[in-house]
């Protein structure tokens, strides 16, 4: 299945780009650990309830590395690395993690290769054509059908 847009029109009085049409991608529904688990089990030889075992120990483990101050690279994914936001101090000695650092964020690189063109490609696009969404398509609860 392609990756759906929807166009919108840029209507910032501001915008250097406005009056211009742009594409947004249209999520049709979401999946879960246990959707995921579902398809999985269908293309291999380990059941869901493994699957799904593995996958919560997994968050759970990255939680932890990641508080460690690890980078966790998952093959074929990305790496994760936890980010700070902060303000500035005038000088190192006034800076205090209490007082400056005023939050944390998940940073996600996906993984990339390089073609032979010298493009990168990040893996999870690999492959990935994109389609517009039907018009007046309205839907209230999606419902994800997992796709084996």
């Amino acid at each position: 299945m392609p990756v759906l847009y929807k166009l919108n029109q840029d209507k910032r009085l501001t915008s250097t780009t406005k009056g211009r049409w742009f594409a947004r991608s249209v999520q049709v529904a979401t999946i879960d650990i246990e959707g995921l688990a579902k398809i999985m089990q269908a293309n291999c030889t380990v059941k869901a309830a493994d699957i799904k075992a593995v996958l919560t120990e997994l968050v759970e483990t990255m939680s932890a590395q990641l508080q460690n101050s690890m980078r966790v690279k998952l093959d074929g994914l990305g790496a994760f690395k936890i980010g700070l936001k902060t303000k500035g101090a005038a000088t190192a000695a006034e800076f205090s993690a209490g007082k400056n650092v005023v939050g944390m964020r998940i940073n996600f690189q996906p993984e990339a290769k390089i073609d032979a063109s010298g493009t990168r490609q990040q893996a999870l696009l690999n492959g990935a054509k994109v389609q517009e969404a039907p018009k007046n398509d309205v839907v209230t609860k999606p419902t994800a059908t997992p796709t084996v």
